[in-house]
């Protein structure tokens, strides 16, 4: 048994981006400054994006939007319950009503046949989820999207550095990405809207500081114009160049963490492959680069008569940590009381929020910290 505690994930800060840090804590400005502008700056161009608006996180990403767009009463969003909680809670504090499509059983992703059929009159937005690093299949709900004339914005948040068909997610469309610390890069907390949409990039700019005109820093002038003006009412949702510095650095090192994940990946899969009770999810079929964020299996405990909760807490006592990513929505105790589902209305989302399990995976584990893993699991489930 490992004596030393394995957690599920753990960011990979080196040295030289602690020594960036610590050069905007001496700088004077600490604050939205020239740093995040170079941050908004590398990340478009390492998306290719039309254009891109640092954020302290994706949720606020996502609050923006629907403030952008006016959803509120009377307004239906689609969207995965298969999915963390954050954006189905901005779509009910607007006023408007979340409306959740099943998903595939082997990559937890909607699809366009799942969304089609909720669509009507009131659909303003769909929502799909890329998932643990693997791409949605997004030609086709693009197009339905397009045939609908519904406004389609991708949670991004598990997908910085995926690619589908040779593009990487953010180059086309609108997408939101998660800099939080256990995703594939980290600025400790933050998020960045990309979009080919100029006027909604505008407005998100905008929305993100008070509705000003201009940011705190201007990126033309040192500081802000004095006539800066509120155009509208807004919220203060800016990055810092504290966080700003740590993303340029992480952003630099992306491509390498997701080499040295795919290899751990491979690893598991690899080593998983006869263990009947353990179903990894599986990686799509069309052409696509797989970010590896989240290496998630399924229990089937009617195979292993252990459930969920005892094999994470056996794991657990053998040093190794998991996670749950994630519990639907649906069956969170305030959804259940205010949108209950129909009778088998989600049974691929239902049967999967309480089979899946997240095994450690981030870039400074080794192969042999796979081995250990895998070991723990065969010891667990025999």
């Amino acid at each position: 048994m490992r004596t030393n505690f394995l957690p599920f994930s753990k960011p990979s800060i080196s040295e030289p981006e602690i020594a960036e840090v610590s050069k905007i804590l001496r700088s004077g400005w600490i604050t939205t400054g020239a740093k995040a502008t170079e941050f908004e700056e590398a990340f478009q161009k390492y998306c290719t994006a039309d254009g891109a608006v640092a954020l302290n996180s994706a949720t606020a990403g996502m609050h923006l939007l629907l403030s952008a767009m006016d959803i509120g009463p009377g307004d239906e969003v689609i969207t995965p319950s298969m999915t963390w909680v954050s954006t189905v809670n901005l779509i009910k504090l607007a006023g408007a009503t979340p409306v959740f499509a099943d998903i595939d059983q082997d990559t937890l992703m909607v699809s366009a046949r799942t969304v089609a059929p909720l669509i009507n009159d009131r659909t303003r937005l769909i929502i799909p989820v890329h998932f643990a690093g693997a791409a949605l299949d997004l030609k086709p709900l693009q197009k339905l999207a397009a045939e609908k004339q519904i406004k389609l914005v991708e949670d991004a948040a598990h997908a910085v550095g995926t690619e589908y068909h040779g593009v990487k997610i953010g180059q086309q469309g609108t997408a939101i990405f998660s800099f939080h610390p256990i995703k594939n890069m980290t600025c400790g907390e933050g998020g960045m809207f990309c979009s080919d949409d100029a006027e909604l990039l505008a407005h998100i700019r905008r929305l993100k500081f008070h509705g000003l005109g201009v940011d705190a820093y201007d990126r033309n002038v040192q500081g802000r114009a004095p006539q800066a003006e509120v155009m509208e009412p807004g919220f203060k949702y800016n990055l810092t160049d504290i966080a700003a510095s740590l993303g340029l650095g992480q952003l630099a090192r992306l491509d390498s963490f997701i080499e040295k994940r795919t290899l751990l990946a491979r690893r598991y899969l690899e080593l998983l492959a006869d263990i009947e009770e353990i179903s990894p999810l599986t990686v799509p079929s069309y052409p696509m680069r797989h970010a590896w964020h989240l290496f998630i299996i399924r229990l089937k405990n009617n195979r292993s008569g252990i459930d969920r909760e005892t094999f994470m807490m056996e794991l657990k006592s053998r040093n190794i940590g998991s996670g749950i990513h994630f519990k639907a929505v649906h069956t969170q105790k305030f959804y259940r009381e205010t949108l209950p589902q129909a009778k088998n209305a989600l049974p691929v989302t239902e049967w999967n929020s309480e089979r899946i399990c997240s095994l450690p995976l981030f870039p400074d584990m080794t192969l042999e910290d796979v081995d250990d893993v895998v070991a723990a699991i065969k010891e667990v489930l025999a």
